[in-house]
């Protein structure tokens, strides 16, 4: 029986991913990488300074440390995550029904964990989770399963009771690996990639989550 619900953020929480493929857009090419969108959509799920070694590896630069290089990503990622606010449509529905389900809720982010913060407190959703979980200081992000671990370990609760929330590939290897249940809300342009049928639910907005569909897992 599933005691708790384990939400992602980027991509699921908030509509962040586009603001994550624009900073990269913007930085990289300061410090000599070429880049295009496509190349932003595949790196989708990776934690930020995973991105910042392959593009180093591939393309050594002079000019700045990687560190820097995630720090200006992530700074321009911060200010439009502050401007625009960009709440996924049923997020609150969707943790009002796991709360009324009386599942515990967590959540495992990739994110640096000043990012997780500065979208909570420009959702208004500070208090609402009972853990926060960042795989930032981990020696491994998604889609190693840590992370989510992590999270059932802050619940109290098995992994095997647990549902992960996720939007990408990356995130659902993760929670998969975790031995998690698993629901997956991928971006409309992916939707159709037959790799996600390794979810237990595959489905289009939050506004889907109901009693009956978390009663199933």
């Amino acid at each position: 029986m599933i005691k708790a619900a384990v939400f992602d953020m980027d991509g699921l929480m908030i509509d962040s991913e586009p603001f994550w493929q624009q900073a990269q857009l913007e930085i990289f090419p300061k410090v000599g990488v070429e880049l295009t969108l496509q190349d932003t959509i595949d790196t989708t799920g990776i934690r930020i300074d995973q991105i910042v070694e392959i593009y180093y590896r591939k393309s050594p630069w002079n000019d700045l440390s990687c560190e820097e290089v995630c720090d200006l990503i992530l700074a321009r990622v911060i200010e439009l995550v502050k401007e625009h606010k960009p709440m996924m449509p049923g997020l609150f529905h969707a943790m009002e029904t796991c709360q009324q389900q009386g599942l515990k809720i967590a959540l495992a982010s990739s994110s640096p964990i000043v990012l997780i913060q500065a979208a909570l407190e420009a959702l208004e959703l500070k208090d609402v989770f009972e853990a926060v979980l960042s795989a930032e200081g981990l020696p491994y992000g998604k889609p190693h399963p840590e992370v989510y671990l992590n999270a059932a370990n802050a619940l109290d609760v098995s992994p095997l009771d647990c549902v992960a929330l996720e939007d990408s590939f990356t995130g659902l290897l993760a929670a998969k690996a975790a031995q998690m249940k698993t629901i997956v809300i991928p971006e409309h342009s992916q939707r159709e990639q037959p790799r996600f049928v390794i979810a237990d639910r595959q489905l289009t907005s939050l506004e889907q989550i109901t009693p009956e569909l978390l009663q199933s897992l």
